[in-house]
């Protein structure tokens, strides 16, 4: 596997993408797989460059479907309603990748009271109303899951009936189920590594061998205390300019901002780019 001191950081589809290929410390980088960006970790101190890879573990909210800002939206309203003031932007910006338990948990302790009881479930149907209307995909994720020949499975923060709706919602529930993993199905969700080390129990696969798509640092975070290799993705619409950067600060090996790059990126990462795998990108 590929050691952690040295992180490459490639930053597409926000200010560092470049007409035709990438941007690594301000210098463009041809793609040489015509799928987009792609890159290695650690290949300075000694690492050959590849990775083996059993396992792909998609985040959902933000990964696979678009959903970061609809939900943060709902909440927004809600939480303002309750006299608890707050934006799209503040939710997103502090909660994005946190459990709504943790969320709840938060907001209570700010307020110095209990939320009303009936908030989950107010919200429950809130989002899922607002999924029915303005629910997208994330560009090119159906075609980037098709193109995997990996076992693939769901790693979210968010209960079962919003991840399973909304991955009905887009036409991607069966191509995962029944490996869809929620963090109410271990003591802590992320932050801690308590569901990818679930999931990774589960699935049979040992943590190293996983490798992880996350758009969250709480995700990130979490990946990295499990002993997963994790991507970082920035092209959801709630991820800012520089949001590649926060990732790799938080441990991704790299940030990628278009699903049509992951399966380029999976093979050069596992080596399979003929002739490409071992090479260092000049810089």
């Amino acid at each position: 596997g590929c050691g952690k001191s040295t992180l490459l950081r490639i930053i597409a589809g926000l200010e560092a993408q470049t007409a035709g290929g990438i941007a690594i410390g301000g210098r463009s980088l041809d793609d040489g797989l015509g799928l987009g960006p792609c890159g290695r970790c650690n290949w300075q101190s000694g690492c050959d460059g590849t990775m083996d890879v059993s396992l792909l573990i998609f985040d959902c909210d933000g990964v696979l479907i678009d959903s970061e800002v609809v939900v943060a939206r709902v909440y927004a309203r809600l939480l303002t309603q309750l006299g608890y003031t707050i934006s799209t932007e503040d939710i997103v910006r502090r909660f994005t990748g946190v459990s709504d338990a943790e969320m709840y948990a938060t907001i209570e302790g700010e307020l110095g009271r209990d939320l009303p009881a009936s908030l989950p479930q107010q919200a429950s149907e809130a989002v899922a109303e607002a999924f029915r209307a303005e629910l997208k995909p994330i560009a090119g994720i159906h075609d980037a899951v098709r193109a995997t020949t990996l076992p693939i499975c769901v790693a979210s923060n968010s209960t079962p009936g919003h991840v399973q709706f909304g991955l009905e919602l887009i036409g991607l529930y069966d191509a995962f189920a029944p490996n869809v993993f929620s963090a109410s199905q271990v003591r802590s969700g992320k932050p801690a590594p308590d569901l990818f080390l679930h999931v990774a129990d589960r699935m049979g696969v040992p943590p190293d061998r996983c490798l992880v798509i996350e758009d969250s640092i709480a995700g990130v975070t979490a990946a990295g205390a499990a002993g997963m290799p994790v991507l970082g993705f920035v092209g959801a619409t709630h991820c800012p300019p520089g949001h590649g950067d926060r990732l790799c600060d938080a441990g991704a090996i790299l940030a990628f901002g278009e699903m049509r790059q992951l399966p380029g990126l999976v093979s050069w990462l596992g080596g399979a780019a003929d002739g490409l795998a071992n090479q260092p990108p000049a810089h």
